[in-house]
């Protein structure tokens, strides 16, 4: 499958913006680990913004960005939402409820406790009444999320938002399923070149035989490894390489081909080319 990336969206530990994120991406700036910033926003009505949690402020931040940059308009695109668990704080919030003789649960709290609510969310704020699809994969939630938006975009011919995100639980929670940042990407793809495409990606699917790529920051890669949406930070850094007006020294070059663990013994390969 061969489709376009038109824009980027990420938030993360240190990682606030697509623009600000490049230069480290990139190696052309040091790493400096920070709490996650959320930029504001007003999409939402005051009574669902109050409602929602840290995994749909995050979902809709990204996807916002990326649909900017994309020069693209939300409401025209159908989404597709990856995430390992959804909101994991909510989830402790109800295992209490429930533990307590009451046993009454908020319905706000069973409200956001689906996993489609950042769905919902994204459809109120921008005021979209294009589908949206809600999946999770576990460690490989954000790979599925690629192959289910490439393969829609290539099937419909339209284009579309793909927006990965996970945050962190609670203990106990996080005994149980530790995921060590709160981190969100998104990506708005095109079956066609367009004056808006920032690169190509090929992507194939094929039996395990790499190691998954590995990013070069030793911070950023226990990020990788401790979070499924923070598994894009590989191809993260092979657009950041083509779009960044920095000459690359030859050891910090990218690889132009990523790999991916996938599931049943399987990886995806991702070929980043400019466009």
């Amino acid at each position: 499958m061969k489709v376009f990336v038109e824009g980027v969206g990420i938030v993360g530990p240190g990682l606030n913006g697509w623009q600000a994120s490049q230069p480290v991406l990139t190696g052309a700036a040091p790493y400096i680990d920070a709490s996650v910033v959320i930029p504001p926003g007003d999409l939402l009505p005051p009574a669902e913004r109050r409602r929602t949690g840290l995994p749909v402020k995050v979902s809709l931040a990204v996807g916002l960005e990326a649909i900017v940059n994309a020069q693209r308009n939300a409401a025209e695109l159908p989404a597709i939402f990856a995430s390992s668990a959804g909101d994991g704080e909510n989830m402790h919030c109800i295992f209490e409820m429930l533990a307590n003789n009451g046993r009454e649960v908020s319905p706000t709290r069973f409200h956001n406790s689906v996993h489609n609510a950042p769905s919902g969310y994204w459809s109120i704020a921008t005021k979209s009444m294009e589908p949206s699809t809600s999946l999770a994969c576990y460690d490989e939630s954000f790979v599925a999320g690629l192959i289910e938006a490439a393969t829609q975009t290539l099937a419909s011919g339209n284009a579309v938002v793909l927006i990965a995100y996970d945050a962190t639980y609670p203990l106990p929670l996080h005994a149980a399923r530790p995921i060590s940042a709160t981190f969100g990407v998104a990506l708005v793809l095109a079956g066609k070149k367009t004056n808006r495409s920032l690169a190509e990606l090929e992507i194939g699917i094929s039996r395990k035989s790499n190691a998954s790529t590995s990013v070069a920051n030793a911070e950023l890669e226990a990020m990788r490894i401790g979070t499924p949406a923070a598994r894009s930070l590989p191809l993260l850094a092979a657009l950041a390489t083509l779009t960044s007006e920095k000459t690359q020294t030859q050891d910090k070059i990218i690889p132009d081909r990523i790999y991916f663990d996938y599931i049943a013994g399987n990886q995806l390969d991702v070929v980043v080319r400019p466009c």
